[in-house]
């Protein structure tokens, strides 16, 4: 085990994500809603794009020059080197929404360290915006004032609560539509916001909870820096603290017991 990251180790993280960010946005955005965007399918049936494949050799290029000693898992190219210290890095989160030419999806890159992420930076250059905490110094956003601290929302009830749940489909593979009705019969609003941009719309107190199923560590490694930074909680759906449980639940933290006990009932 590796010793825990110092305040000042993981500013330099920090900044080097937030250099990575730059790298990923300057491939990804060019090709985004291009008439000759190249298109393919994975073996899992998912589809990926040239935009995807550039968009991470950018990060890897940096990060193999500048970090050698530091593992890489990205979704399109695999894991590398070091699991102490690992780089997770979806390039384009949202790639259905990215070829259809609809502006959620961004990329997300995060330093765990033993397994735990530690530094996280989400980037949606369609929008214009991004998001980024280290462990221990805040969640912060972008604005055309500067950045702004993150702060989870303060509701406290299920009957006030607004979430996202992702995708009906998703519910239903995981055996858990049934629980999905619950949820929607028993909060103020549900919608499926969609991918990361859900999360950041948790950390920014905008919605309550987000949960979906499937995902692998690079779909949330990002986010969980910022939500936790920003005074919420996440876990898997069965609430274990780790990555690759391949289920997530988030909350603003003070509703998350509650969800866990509606969800499980």
């Amino acid at each position: 085990m590796t010793a825990s990251p110092s305040a000042d180790s993981l500013t330099r993280d920090l900044e080097l994500a937030l250099r990575l960010a730059d790298a990923a946005d300057a491939q990804s955005l060019p090709r985004f809603d291009s008439a000759d965007l190249e298109i393919s399918t994975k073996a899992d049936n998912s589809h990926v794009t040239d935009a995807d494949l550039a968009t991470e050799r950018a990060i890897r290029s940096i990060l193999e020059a500048e970090r050698p000693d530091d593992g890489i898992f990205g979704e399109e190219y695999g894991a590398q080197g070091s699991i102490q210290r690992q780089w997770i890095i979806d390039p384009i989160d949202g790639t259905a929404n990215f070829l259809r030419g609809v502006p959620l999806w961004g990329t997300m890159i995060a330093l765990a360290v033993d397994g735990v992420p530690q530094v996280g930076v989400v980037s949606m250059p369609a929008f214009g915006r991004r998001w980024w905490a280290s462990a221990g110094g805040g969640a912060w956003t972008s604005t055309t004032d500067g950045p702004r601290r993150l702060q989870a929302s303060s509701v406290a009830s299920l009957d006030d609560a607004s979430v996202s749940f992702q995708s009906i489909a998703q519910w239903s593979d995981a055996g858990q539509l049934d629980a999905l009705l619950t949820l929607a019969d028993r909060v103020w609003r549900d919608r499926a916001y969609g991918d990361v941009y859900a999360y950041m719309l948790l950390a920014e107190g905008r919605i309550d909870m987000v949960a979906e199923f499937d995902v692998k560590e690079y779909d949330i490694a990002a986010a969980v820096p910022i939500v936790r930074e920003a005074g919420g909680r996440m876990t898997s759906f069965d609430g274990e603290e780790t990555l690759s449980a391949r289920s997530v639940l988030a909350t603003n933290g003070i509703l998350h017991e509650a969800f866990l006990t509606l969800l499980h009932d």
